[in-house]
């Protein structure tokens, strides 16, 4: 400020000595003033271009500015990086957090006071069925219009969450979606949205997975029951004794056979899937199980089926030997019990040229509609129930299988045709198969 006060000064007397030299007095009084306007003029000039530098709002290019002027440029200089530096921190503070949002596996959408969509994350887009940048200003209820979501916003009551069905991979199977409006700010709404169809499913499968189990323990147990009880009640000869006996003994290993499965399901599920440290001779995998299904078809088959090896070349499988077994065995057993008695029945295993391996089955049995072929993994999933019990079979084996070939990296493939037969193969990657020295 001193600085300031002798420059307008020095102005105010360089005027005023022009005016002293002169030689005319009244030319002192009006060369100081003069010099004073001067002064003023060209101080407006400097605080113009600082105005000019300001309006700006950069901290670049500022103008060299003499005094207070210079002084203030400085300051406020440094001032904009300090406000820029701390804007960029925020700006990116606030873009890691967009970032943690779109990453979320829920949905979220910022809604105005009026319920326009402000922003939106591409999971809640998916879910809802909108175009998170196309629609943005849009309003939501012209976007996801089902009826209960439109009540829902209407009615204003946003304590309890709501479902709706959401876009599908087909329009005949919609996904299931929970929504939840939570008020904030000036009128403004946070809408979540996760899908919980996956949930569902889950939950539908338990129910089912129960009542299955349920009903497939209940039957041989009313069975059980009522051969106990007439045991108990009446005076039996030792031939009904003895049959009676040996129906019970059949139930028995029935739900004897079932836990068996269910603990086996249990214990893959539950186990970390087996290394590549243990390999094992693919023929000598083939010929234990074909062992086993001759063994089961003379038991159960009238005339007895015919069950031969593929021929084909041996190599060294990787994984659990047992797995393995109890996934061949079942795929066996499966085309004995299923294939009337004098059919055909081929197993063998043969090496891909990418280097995998194939575990195949196939019989000359009735064979499979089209439409049963994508379920037949699931459990209990018969497609002749009574077909099945009388078989034997607990609707668990091809669910065994598909955990099997999974726990080693591979699938399952299943081809049929009603009236032609069926095919079942474990594959295995090239990961699991070593081909034999010659």
């Amino acid at each position: 400020m001193t600085r300031r006060v002798i420059e307008l000064l020095l102005w105010v007397a360089g005027a005023a000595v022009w005016g002293w030299a002169a030689e005319r007095p009244a030319w002192v009084f009006f060369g100081a003033l003069g010099g004073a306007l001067a002064w003023g003029v060209f101080d407006g000039l400097r605080a113009r271009r600082l105005m000019r530098w300001l309006g700006k709002g950069t901290a670049n290019e500022s103008p060299r500015l003499p005094g207070l002027w210079g002084d203030l440029v400085d300051r406020t200089r440094k001032l904009i990086k300090k406000l820029d530096k701390k804007a960029q921190g925020a700006e990116a503070r606030l873009e890691d957090f967009l970032a943690a949002i779109q990453a979320s596996p829920n949905g979220v959408v910022l809604l105005d006071s009026a319920g326009r969509i402000e922003w939106a994350n591409l999971t809640a887009a998916n879910q809802l069925g909108f175009d998170p940048q196309r629609d943005l200003g849009q309003y939501v209820r012209n976007l996801v219009r089902h009826p209960a979501f439109v009540a829902y916003l209407n009615a204003g009551d946003f304590d309890r969450e709501i479902q709706i069905d959401g876009p599908g991979p087909k329009a005949s199977q919609p996904t299931k979606i929970l929504i939840q409006v939570h008020p904030y700010g000036k009128k403004r709404k946070l809408l979540l949205s996760r899908d919980v169809t996956a949930v569902q499913l889950a939950e539908t499968m338990r129910r089912d997975f129960v009542a299955n189990v349920s009903h497939e323990i209940r039957t041989p147990l009313t069975v059980l029951s009522g051969f106990v009880e007439t045991m108990q009640s009446l005076s039996l000869d030792e031939e009904e004794r003895q049959r009676y006996l040996g129906l019970m003994s059949q139930q028995a290993q029935r739900m004897q056979t079932l836990v068996s499965d269910l603990l086996t399901l249990s214990r893959l599920e539950g186990s970390p899937a087996p290394g590549t440290g243990e390999w094992i001779d693919s023929d000598e995998l083939l010929q234990h199980v074909l062992q086993e299904a001759r063994g089961l078809t003379q038991t159960i088959a009238t005339p007895p089926h015919e069950i031969e090896a593929e021929p084909g070349r041996a190599f060294w499988v990787s994984g659990a030997k047992t797995e393995l077994i109890s996934a061949m065995s079942n795929l066996l057993s499966n085309a004995v019990r299923y294939t009337p008695g004098g059919g055909h029945i081929r197993a063998g295993w043969r090496l891909n040229s990418d280097g995998s391996g194939e575990f195949f089955v196939t019989d000359t049995g009735p064979g499979i509609a089209a439409e049963h072929l994508p379920r037949l993994t699931e459990r209990f999933y018969r497609v002749d129930r009574s077909r099945s019990r009388e078989t034997g079979g607990t609707g668990l084996g091809l669910a065994i299988v598909k955990h099997v070939a999974q726990r080693h990296g591979g699938r399952v493939d299943v081809h049929s045709e009603l009236g032609q037969g069926s095919t079942f193969t474990i594959s295995l990657p090239a990961s699991r198969v070593r081909r034999q020295a010659t």
